[in-house]
């Protein structure tokens, strides 16, 4: 047996190889010889980057966005700081204007436990198609565009935004983000302060929307009755841990030919009968998710046996409701 040589691989082989590792190690191996520091600044190896696993800096961005991301980042994952003692801050107006700038191709961005409260929404790069926040910070002011920006059409025309518990994301932020109409992902989680008003407001604004997730977000019978109401391309709804949802609100779906995915898990004050009654009147409904309800496993057994083109699921199956950016 010949004893493997990595020189003896064609670049394009060693590119596929260096693309696997961690962003750390890929910087490493561009001090192995020139040929490798030639291949880590190849430009293919910078489309997708992930440093969540990390505690970043500004300055450390900066030397990336300089060196190596320029032209080339597609979706950028990053964790930031909260509370930090000294106050740092990772992504800075300056920061960010230099990412719209110099990524015309960023199209996706997650950030998690990042301060963005001296952040103005007119600074997110304008190429951004999908947006994540994870225990995050935002202004109380944020998704609204400015009359400078929409003049110059610099900002970002957001279709896929998840926002996982962000305390600050409020009525007025869901409102600012829908009446620019192009969303087709939602996914609020852990958001109270999103109440049925917030719904109310922004659901004729969302006529487009294909995915909506509503978890454990303060919201009951009224705001289902305007999802039904205007939201007609839903294909896959996620109500779960709505406490207030009763069997009134439940009935509204039927407003909702095209739903395919629907998501009661933890919905406690709804009966068998009226879901019953809901999905058989919902002719496209594949899948239905009643985990967490207590419900008697013969309840369970007559669900399944109404429902014979749906696949029902009766225990937590978190995969079954993911969003892909």
């Amino acid at each position: 047996m010949q004893t493997s040589n990595f020189s003896a691989l064609p670049d394009s082989l060693l590119l596929q190889i260096l693309e696997l590792l961690p962003p750390r190690d890929r910087l490493g191996g561009a001090r192995v010889c020139r040929r490798w520091r030639k291949l880590v600044r190849d430009k293919s190896l910078w489309r997708h980057l992930d440093l969540t696993a990390y505690k970043m800096t500004s300055k450390a961005l900066w030397h990336l966005l300089r060196n190596h991301l320029r032209g080339s980042l597609q979706t950028l994952k990053a964790r930031g700081t909260l509370h930090s003692v000294r106050k740092q801050e990772v992504f800075s107006p300056a920061l960010m204007q230099a990412l719209g700038k110099q990524c015309p191709n960023l199209h996706s961005l997650c950030l998690t436990e990042t301060d963005l409260r001296s952040l103005s929404y007119d600074c997110i790069p304008p190429s951004l198609k999908t947006l994540e926040l994870n225990c995050c910070e935002i202004p109380s002011v944020w998704f609204q565009v400015s009359a400078a920006s929409q003049s110059t059409q610099a900002f970002p025309r957001i279709q896929n935004l998840k926002i996982q518990n962000v305390p600050a994301f409020s009525n007025q932020h869901l409102i600012n983000i829908s009446v620019q109409g192009t969303l087709q992902t939602l996914v609020l989680s852990e958001t109270y302060r999103v109440t049925d008003a917030g719904i109310q407001a922004a659901a004729s604004h969302m006529g487009d929307l294909e995915y909506l997730a509503l978890r454990q977000c303060s919201i009951g019978d009224l705001a289902v009755h305007f999802i039904s109401r205007h939201m007609k391309h839903l294909h896959s709804l996620d109500l779960g841990g709505s406490s207030s949802l009763t069997d009134a609100g439940l009935s509204c779906l039927t407003g909702l030919p095209g739903l395919e995915k629907l998501s009661l898990e933890s919905c406690c004050r709804l009966s068998p009968e009226a879901i019953v009654a809901v999905c058989q009147a919902l002719p496209q409904l594949k899948h239905l998710n009643v985990s967490r309800i207590a419900f008697e496993n013969q309840v369970i057994h007559k669900i399944q046996a109404s429902l014979p083109n749906c696949v029902v699921t009766s225990t937590a199956s978190p995969t079954d409701f993911s969003v892909e950016s």
